[in-house]
């Protein structure tokens, strides 16, 4: 579709082609394994195999490649993407530029099994731009980007980064952004990577993770990780991410008008500190010294990892999503609470953390007492 149109637009239609048997405006699932073939080796297309290739998987691949403005290959998670595209961009003795702020899985990926092969990474403050181009040198093979950033919430200035690159090639980590807010390919990046689960599918049913290159080459290298590690999503997976898509733009603006709210309230609590909100999408993340009183106190804010779906999460990062990174330069303190606001009315949100807020404050004036 052409990039003309609005995103929303775009992102109701992305992939979709009706069906050509029945003219079924969703296509079909191709809930299949393998497919028939006229004679040995002839078959429709890539369609031998269903590990090689899916058309509900195809579907989805297209749908996102057209959303980021590249050319996507879909997994079974987040992480199952992220260990494709470094994998296949870096070998033994490479040198990864990391943020100091990141997601605990991706750090546990780098540092407890990539870095057994050789690979070599640093951790940088990457919205200090100096910081950064102190780091990257001529031998740095790739620059991984997460902005904002998990859980913090910083903003990292990509089209910065691509300037003080050198050689390396630069990955986004989109997930918290999503397209409708930030598309890092045409800031300069070569590849965006979604952990499909969160915002992409919308609904906290499927798990799921993509990676998208903008060079029609690395995209083929992709595509023969993805079929020799095997690590593919299943077809009703890719069915209920490319569902979520097609509300991706309503989706975002009513996180962010939730988020808007709560951090309203926060500011105003004298309890609480250091709130952080990009201005955009649903995560918020603040300081509390009652984290963990705090989080087991909510009601419409649900205590469990994850975010991105359209019910509100509440956690305490340093003891669920982040316990990887404890003991080590990217660790985070206790005291911060991250908040997935959902879809709900902002004033149930703002009500149910004021209630919890004040529960929190009762039981500390408790204690002093």
């Amino acid at each position: 579709m052409s990039d003309e149109r609005g995103f929303g637009t775009r992102a109701v239609h992305a992939g979709l082609n009706p069906d050509p048997t029945y003219g079924s405006v969703i296509p079909a699932i191709h809930q299949t394994s393998t497919y028939v073939q006229e004679r040995p080796g002839e078959f429709v297309e890539d369609y031998d195999y269903a590990r090689s290739a899916n058309p509900t998987r195809a579907a989805l691949e297209q749908a996102l490649g057209e959303l980021e403005g590249g050319h996507a290959v879909a997994f079974a998670s987040g992480l199952a993407a992220e260990h494709a595209l470094i994998t296949q961009t870096c070998q033994a003795g490479s040198h990864v530029v990391m943020p100091a702020d990141l997601y605990g899985g991706t750090y546990r990926l780098v540092d407890k099994v990539l870095a057994r092969w050789g690979l070599r990474f640093d951790l940088v403050d990457q919205t200090d731009l100096a910081a950064l181009e102190r780091a990257v040198t001529d031998e740095t093979t790739l620059i991984w980007i997460e902005t904002p950033t998990n859980p913090l919430l910083n903003v990292v200035d990509i089209a910065g980064v691509v300037a003080r690159r050198r050689k390396a090639l630069v990955a986004v980590d989109n997930t918290f952004a999503t397209p409708a807010n930030q598309r890092p390919l045409e800031l300069g990046a070569d590849f965006v990577v979604h952990s499909t689960t969160k915002y992409l599918g919308g609904h906290s049913d499927v798990v799921g993770g993509v990676a998208i290159a903008r060079d029609e080459r690395w995209y083929e290298s992709l595509r023969f990780v993805q079929n020799s590690v095997g690590a593919v999503p299943g077809p009703f997976d890719c069915f209920l991410v490319h569902r979520g898509l097609r509300t991706l733009h309503l989706r975002m603006d009513a996180h962010a008008r939730s988020a808007e709210a709560v951090v309203e309230l926060l500011r105003a609590t004298p309890e609480v500190s250091d709130v952080r909100w990009p201005g955009f999408s649903g995560m918020v993340s603040f300081r509390h010294t009652q984290a963990t009183e705090l989080a087991a106190s909510t009601e419409l804010f649900t205590l469990a990892e994850s975010l991105g779906g359209v019910e509100s999460l509440i956690e305490v990062p340093q003891a669920m999503t982040h316990q990887s990174v404890e003991d080590s330069a990217a660790a985070v303190p206790p005291d911060l609470v991250r908040l997935s606001c959902g879809v709900e009315d902002p004033l149930d949100l703002v009500a149910d953390l004021r209630a919890a807020l004040a529960a929190c404050a009762r039981a500390a004036e408790g204690v002093r007492l």
